[in-house]
Parts: C-alpha cells; structure tokens; sequence
C-alpha cells in the first residue's frame, strides 16, 4: 500500500515540477528578494473541499511552516472552486529547498493524492516588498507578460502609479505587492480586507485612466486572473450575519450554525422565542422562500448590525441588530417597514454611501449623534441643529423627507401642525462603526408607540446623511415573545 501511494504522490510532484517555471539556473537573478510562490491547482472531484481545507491546514502547520526561510503561507479558492496556494520565502534558494524536501516526504503523499495533478502550475516571483497584510481575507493575482517593446523602468513606474493614484485610495485596501520571475513574467498581488471590497473597486479600476495606461503596457493574450478568498479563517461576527441573511436566497443551512441553540432571545414581536420560533416563521415561507440583500453591514463589539432589503411577506427595508457571545449569536432585533416610493429628493430607503471610514472617529460619532436626539429631538433645541447636522451636505433617505435642514424642519412643522409630531423619550442602543452609528430609540408618532432605528453617517464631526426606518411597537396582548421590542 506504501508503495502506491508513495507512487502515485511522486507522479503528481513531476506533473507539478514540469509545469514549474523556474528555471534553477538563473536563482541568482532573484536572490536579496522576498520571494512569492504561487501554485494553482484544482482538487479532484471525488475530494470533500472541507476534509481538503483541513488537510491543507496541516501541511501549513505541521509541515510548510517549520521549514527555513518560511515568512507565509496562504491557500485560497474562487468562486469556481479553483484553487491557489501562496507562500512568501526569504529566499528562492529557500524555496527550492523546501520543495525538494517536500518531494521526498512521503507523510504528505496523502495531501498530493487529493489534487489534480495535470491542473498545477507555480512559478515563483522575486517581490518589490515584503508581505504585511495579516487581516487580509481576499486577494487578487494577476500575472503577465509585457509587449515586447516595454520600456520596463516606465513600466515599473506606471505598475506603482497604479496604487497610488487608484488602488490605495479605495475603502477595504491593505496591500498591493508586484514582483517579476526569472523569464520577465510580471505579477500584481492585491490584498482586500473583504471580498465585498474587491467587488466594489473592479469597475472603477477599468475606468481610471492610470489602470487604462498600466493595461496598455501589457500582453492581454498572456494575462492571467484569479481572485480568491483564502481558506481555514475564522469568520467575522460580521461575516457570520452576512452568510446567515444571504442563506434565505441560497438555502445554505451552514449559517444556522452560527446562532446559539440553547440561547437565542428574540425581539421581533411577531417572530416567537429561541430557534422554534425562527423555525415556525420559516415554516410558512411561500413557494418561492424569503429573500434578502444586504446593502450595509457594520460590527461594534459584540454586536452585528444591518441594513437589508426583504422579500419577507412582500418587499421590505429592515434594520437588525444581533448580539454575540463567544462567537454565536444569542439575541435579535429588527425594525421592518414597506418598501415605500423614492422621497421628494428621489432617494431611495437604501441607497447612497455605503464605505466605512473614519474607523478611528466611531466613539465620537456616536457622540455626535446622542447629542442630536437628546437635545434637539428630546429636548426641542432646535438652534443647536446645524452643530450636528452639516447644513449644506445633508442628504435624507426618509421616503417623505427632502434633502436639507429645510426639508428636514419643513417635514417636522407639517408633521406638528397635523397632530402627528414625532417623539423620541429613550435612546436604548448606540452602535457605530466608523463614519456610520445606528441609533435605536422609542417614543410616539402621534399617539402611536413607535421604534425609530436611524443610521447617520458623519463626515468631519458632523451628519451629512440619515436612513431610517419607523415602524408601531405592537400592543403587549399582540407579542409572540415576552421579550421587549428593545
């Protein structure tokens, strides 16, 4: 038995080896580098990607790791389920050793037997600076030739050009390294705080004019792109909540996972206590099942905060709120409403900005905010309102409220003069994470009683744009759960 699996692993590592592009001969054209080792591959269909990840992990730590010269090992899949494992060395000469130690391992033939072999390709890169984006969780490498007739020192100026005038200036960017192979082969490596990051900057790269010059310098016929989300990372509470609404569009039952079975306190009020009430709402889904869109998802501390669109018995824009202990979630709020018409100023309940910054600003944002409800929403003290609120850059999502102080102040005196006058009497919950705080408060709207959830986002100290949603606290005799709505 040894002596087929030790065969078999021998026959994958010479697959793997011819592919290779590195020429041993010209390792010392890359020595003083870090060195990037990138090898893609696909594993074989009859492999569980999750017994793979966890194989995988070993090698990293009971094998790759302990060898000299290792800086970092990251092993990654895309959303077609093709994979790459990268590894930063202090050397190429370490590099070759540990892959030449590594042919002659038969502990990992087991590891070998998982992969595809004809798929694997690597080639390793002599890198412009060392790695240094640990809380990374996406990347994207695109390797390349350049036309023939390059100038490479303009080359190499445009290359870095790319992030300073583009890629270090987008929201979720921590690293952008470039590097070039024995055979002239170049490769950019880009490192995202999230996928969702990488997403949102695609587009705008295509069209800033630097990416524009920078691509034009290149061999399109030679260029090579993957974008991957790395393997074996513990999730965010963030990224649990995330994965937890997107699983009514996917029906993934993984999420539940993630809340606490023998602790979940609910505070919808038509939803009944703990998981059997959740499992009761989802028993009655229709034909077609609940749908949802995350448009914003923000973290502070132990709580995971949203702002979703809903097919939930009809179209819907909520907020919610989920509390963590020791990794799971034990406690839920949310505040529903109808998806209602654009407001005066066409804006709808959920567009506008969305980037987190300012992740250094969050406790005096929140500041900020109190301060507005308490003295000019519960105290009246309406002079003190463009302290809080930017009045030239005010934007409102409201469906019945304008952009502006003046559409603000205009919509408050109509709503007075009508009998409906809009109270807040307690803030229960702040929560904030950069340059956006959700506030959760009640009161009345007329003689209603009423949850006010409002997000603001800040710029500058100051309120430049507020989405809401207000919704009826049900009477006592209604609720389903004895929980509170806050």
């Amino acid at each position: 038995m040894k002596i087929k699996l030790n065969s078999l692993f021998l026959l994958v590592i010479s697959l793997f080896m011819t592919s290779c592009e590195m020429n041993k001969k010209s390792i010392s054209n890359m020595e003083g580098k870090t060195v990037m080792e990138v090898t893609t591959f696909n594993i074989n269909a009859n492999v569980d990607p999750m017994a793979f990840a966890k194989r995988d992990a070993q090698i990293e730590s009971d094998f790759t790791s302990k060898q000299a010269g290792f800086i970092k090992r990251q092993s990654a899949t895309d959303d077609k389920g093709n994979y790459v494992v990268i590894v930063f060395w202090k050397s190429v000469a370490n590099a070759a050793a540990s892959m030449d130690k590594f042919m002659g391992d038969a502990s990992v033939g087991d590891y070998a037997k998982m992969i595809d072999g004809p798929t694997m390709k690597m080639s390793r890169y002599a890198m412009d600076k060392s790695f240094d984006a640990e809380d990374s969780r996406f990347v994207e490498v695109m390797s390349f030739d350049v036309k023939p007739d390059t100038d490479i020192t303009k080359f190499d100026v445009i290359n870095q050009k790319v992030e300073t005038d583009f890629t270090g200036k987008r929201s979720g960017f921590l690293q952008r390294l470039t590097g070039v192979n024995e055979a002239g082969r170049q490769v950019v490596a880009v490192y995202w705080a999230s996928k969702e990051s990488s997403d949102a900057s695609l587009q705008p790269f295509m069209e800033a004019s630097i990416s524009k010059e920078f691509m034009g310098q290149m061999n399109q016929s030679s260029m090579a792109m993957g974008r991957y989300k790395f393997l074996n990372m513990e999730l965010t509470n963030k990224e649990k909540v995330v994965a937890l609404l997107n699983s009514f569009n996917t029906g993934d039952q993984t999420p539940l996972s993630y809340i606490n079975p023998n602790k979940y306190i609910q505070h919808n009020l038509d939803v009944g206590d703990g998981l059997a009430g959740f499992g009761a709402v989802m028993q009655h889904a229709p034909p077609q099942g609940f749908k949802a869109k995350v448009v914003r998802a923000f973290e502070d501390g132990e709580h995971v905060f949203t702002h979703t669109e809903y097919d939930f018995f009809g179209p819907k824009i909520g907020f919610d709120v989920f509390r963590f202990e020791d990794g799971l979630i034990v406690e839920h709020w949310d505040n529903l409403i109808e998806v209602q018409p654009p407001n005066p100023s066409g804006r709808t309940q959920t567009d506008g900005a969305a980037d987190i910054t300012d992740k250094d600003k969050s406790t005096a944002n929140k500041q900020v905010v109190v301060d507005l409800l308490e003295n000019v929403f519960m105290k009246g003290q309406m002079d003190k309102i463009a302290t809080y609120i930017n009045p030239t850059k005010y934007l409102q999502h409201n469906p019945n409220v304008p952009d502006g102080l003046d559409g603000l102040g205009s919509a408050m005196k109509m709503m007075a003069e009508s009998g409906m006058s809009m109270e807040y009497d307690k803030i229960h919950k702040v929560l904030g994470e950069g340059n956006f705080v959700l506030t959760m408060s009640e009161g009345k709207l007329g003689k209603t009683p009423t949850a006010y959830y409002d997000l603001f986002r800040l710029e500058n100290g100051q309120i430049v744009e507020h989405w809401d949603v207000i919704a009826p606290i049900p009477p006592k005799a209604e609720w389903k759960n004895d929980n509170g709505k806050f």
